[in-house]
């Protein structure tokens, strides 16, 4: 399932499109050279609805669950999220900084969201990803790194790397040998 990136829009092709309001300009001059991989399940472990999405646009009902209370208030986002059937819901533009990485660093630069595209998979780190995810997210990094020449095949880390001790996602059960692996393949 190839994707293709509307580089004057900076959103995938054919993916739905959910603006959320947690994002801003890139400072002038950044370049896009990394990919953050998180895993996110709302509540923790449970998958489907539309939590994630009420999150990312601060609609989420912090009376809906007692989790619910403790992150109602977090102004968040990434750039795609990729659901469990490998659906793609883009809620940033690529051009624009979704706030997706927080305090971060990565090869001894901090802020990553000024650099970096937020991908999202709906997920645990202890429930195994889905086939569809991997095969929707090897396919969105090529088009990616078609679209945008500064990201490097090595430009991609989990959000664990980039906010070590803060952060787990996307977890031990993200297989990132079967990822690297779908990249080497070819679109299908």
């Amino acid at each position: 399932m190839p994707h293709a990136i509307d580089t004057g829009r900076g959103l995938v092709v054919g993916a739905r499109f959910v603006p959320s309001p947690n994002q801003d300009a890139r400072p002038p001059g950044a370049t896009l050279d990394l990919v953050v991989v998180h895993g996110i399940g709302l509540p923790p472990g449970e998958f489907g609805g539309d939590w994630i999405e009420r999150l990312f646009t601060n609609r989420l009902l912090p009376e809906a669950h007692p989790y619910f209370a403790t992150i109602a208030h977090l102004r968040v986002s990434a750039h795609v999220l990729v659901r469990r059937d490998g659906e793609l819901v883009q809620f940033v533009p690529f051009h624009a900084r979704a706030w997706h990485a927080g305090a971060s660093s990565w090869r001894h630069r901090l802020a990553c969201n000024d650099y970096s595209i937020g991908l999202e998979l709906e997920g645990d780190d202890h429930v195994p990803y889905e086939a569809a995810q991997y095969r929707a997210l090897a396919a969105l990094v090529r088009a990616l790194r078609r679209a945008y020449a500064t990201l490097a095949a090595d430009a991609i880390a989990g959000h664990s790397d980039v906010a070590p001790g803060r952060k787990t996602d996307p977890g031990p059960a993200f297989d990132w040998a079967r990822l690297h692996a779908e990249l080497a393949g070819a679109d299908t």
